[in-house]
């Protein structure tokens, strides 16, 4: 059972080449260079692949005979069908405040607590806000939509202020806990850059 399923399950896909490959054992989880990525080959798993978050990893399904390209080239389908079913699945304000509170007790030992946890829509220069001494965090609306890992950054970030107010090392040294920080903040100053290009004028008859 996957740690997260509901929102992180990209399902069964069939396989219409698997490849020649016969007769392989089932091998061990095998993580990727990222280590974000783990591949899990069975011989019980013969014309489909499928794949879930399960904390901070991505687990990937694969029939024991599949090629070494095939497995590159479904990792990739299958990371892509989730980011599409987590880039349409936004979580009400009570789901907010239980990851807030899984993510409190994964990464600060359930130290953060806060008393309330919800998106607003009149953040539009900031992706969350924090008031320690009366332990709410917001979130922009802004947010919904982005994948998750980076819902959870910002989530965490702001945990991270009920334990330190400012950003100073200490803060920052919080943070590391949470292993895909930089990649979080490299995908929201994307975005913030991409917001602040020209916007191309419109093709004629659009």
């Amino acid at each position: 059972m996957p740690a997260d399923p509901s929102p992180g399950f990209a399902g069964e896909t069939p396989v219409r080449s698997a490849g020649t490959r016969r007769g392989a054992a089932d091998r061990p989880p095998r993580a990727s260079a990222t280590s974000a990525v783990e591949v899990r080959r069975s011989n019980r798993r013969n014309r489909t692949v499928s794949a879930y978050r399960e904390g901070d990893r991505t687990i990937v399904l694969i029939p024991a005979r599949m090629s070494e390209a095939e497995e590159r080239r479904w990792v990739g389908v299958m990371l892509d069908k989730l980011a599409a079913q987590e880039s349409k699945r936004v979580l009400g304000d009570g789901e907010l405040a239980a990851r807030a509170e899984r993510l409190s007790a994964q990464y600060f030992g359930g130290r953060a607590r806060p008393t309330s946890v919800r998106w607003v829509t009149n953040q539009n220069t900031r992706w969350g806000s924090c008031t320690p001494a009366e332990g709410s965090i917001r979130l922009s609306h802004r947010l919904q939509g982005m994948p998750e890992y980076v819902v959870d950054y910002v989530l965490v970030h702001e945990l991270a202020h009920l334990l330190v107010p400012g950003h100073g090392p200490r803060f920052w040294r919080l943070l590391e806990a949470y292993p895909r920080t930089e990649r979080a903040r490299g995908y929201l100053e994307g975005v913030v850059a991409a917001d602040r290009l020209p916007q191309l004028p419109a093709a004629r008859g659009e």
